[in-house]
């Protein structure tokens, strides 16, 4: 009787704590599209890895000769030649360093999560170039690209979650997340849409008129007009996407790069039309709450939106997960929040549909 009483008390506790237990999350009902069928097939089978403890090397961009930069977990810019193996660490922001554009000027654009748009020079000074827009702290400043006349333009995916609080953000769905432009001739930040929900990566299009942004929470990508007859617009892109859109790249002519971090999950597109059940799942310690598949997986959309590629490889030895995607001289390069390397593969390997063993690691000491 004793052991029943005690185990009927742990049980009220516990149903006490999932009901009222207050957390900082306050969801907000929506209702996601049916996926599309899961993508099949193994064209990211033969993804080779880059350097061996890399720690999380994020938000890859290349410069005019080639070099590819990425920063790492522990806040570390790498300029890191592929072809010869050889890495250099620029400099540390001191805080997690996710996307990131090379300036005509040598310079490199960094959006970090914690500490906001900075600016390495091609002098090597370190600076802060915004931490706030209209009044509002940035929380999450998740990627950058910068145009051909010198504006930057970047996301802040959250004002209200931060670094490691992602998950939070996605069960609340409350759309914190903003799109920005800093002028480095004014030193002025002006926001150019928000209520986003979870704005993630974002690429400058061909013609320099638009822009795509990643819309993660709601498997969207939208396209927003920054000049000609319709600027200030903006018009779905590509919408119910199977998984949750990261970084994105335009290769410069005729395809942009979306990496998928992990596909959707059943469970939670179920939930998202009921705002107290995601309270519950909010109050859930980590170990129980819902984890991505490990899914390799990239997707290639043409000028207008419409999907050309949808590679994809779940095997136990993946790349994965995929979050920041370029394309270079035949080549895909991959970055990862969580992987140990960067990655990349032959686009042709990829293009074949044929499976085969990736090529030998390449050792990089950084």
């Amino acid at each position: 009787m004793k052991i029943f009483k005690g185990a009927l008390a742990v049980l009220v506790l516990l149903i006490g704590y999932l009901l009222l237990w207050p957390v900082d999350v306050d969801p907000v009902a929506w209702t996601p599209t049916p996926p599309p069928p899961p993508t099949q097939g193994d064209q990211l089978r033969s993804v080779q890895r880059i350097g061996t403890a890399l720690d999380g090397p994020e938000g890859i961009a290349f410069d005019a000769n080639g070099l590819l930069y990425a920063g790492t977990a522990d806040g570390r810019l790498l300029r890191i030649d592929a072809d010869k193996g050889e890495c250099q660490v620029l400099d540390s922001t001191g805080g997690r360093p996710l996307g990131l554009a090379v300036a005509d000027d040598g310079g490199l654009f960094i959006a970090d999560a914690r500490r906001g748009l900075l600016k390495l020079d091609a002098a090597g000074n370190l600076s802060v170039l915004a931490s706030s827009a209209e009044g509002v702290d940035f929380g999450f400043t998740d990627d950058v690209d910068v145009s051909r006349d010198g504006l930057v333009y970047f996301t802040d995916a959250s004002s209200k979650f931060h670094y490691g609080e992602q998950l939070d953000d996605v069960i609340e769905h409350g759309r914190h997340g903003r799109l920005l432009r800093f002028d480095p001739t004014k030193n002025e930040t002006e926001v150019l849409l928000q209520q986003l929900p979870f704005a993630n990566g974002i690429a400058l299009g061909p013609d320099q008129q638009s822009l795509v942004v990643v819309e993660m929470s709601e498997y969207r990508l939208t396209r927003y007009w920054i000049a000609g007859e319709k600027a200030g617009q903006r018009e779905v892109f590509a919408d119910n996407l199977p998984g949750f859109a990261d970084n994105l790249s335009f290769n410069g002519r005729d395809r942009y790069w979306v990496a998928i971090y992990g596909p959707r999950d059943a469970t939670l597109d179920s939930l998202l039309p009921n705002a107290f059940a995601r309270k519950i799942i909010a109050r859930l310690p980590g170990f129980l709450r819902p984890k991505p598949k490990h899914e390799a997986h990239v997707m290639g959309f043409d000028l207008d939106g419409k999907l050309v590629a949808d590679w994809v490889y779940s095997g136990a030895d993946a790349y994965a997960p995929i979050t920041s995607v370029e394309e270079r001289d035949g080549w895909l390069y991959f970055g990862s929040l969580e992987a140990q390397s960067l990655g990349r593969i032959r686009l042709e390997d990829a293009l074949s549909g044929q499976s085969k063993a990736p090529e030998p690691a390449m050792a990089i000491d950084c």
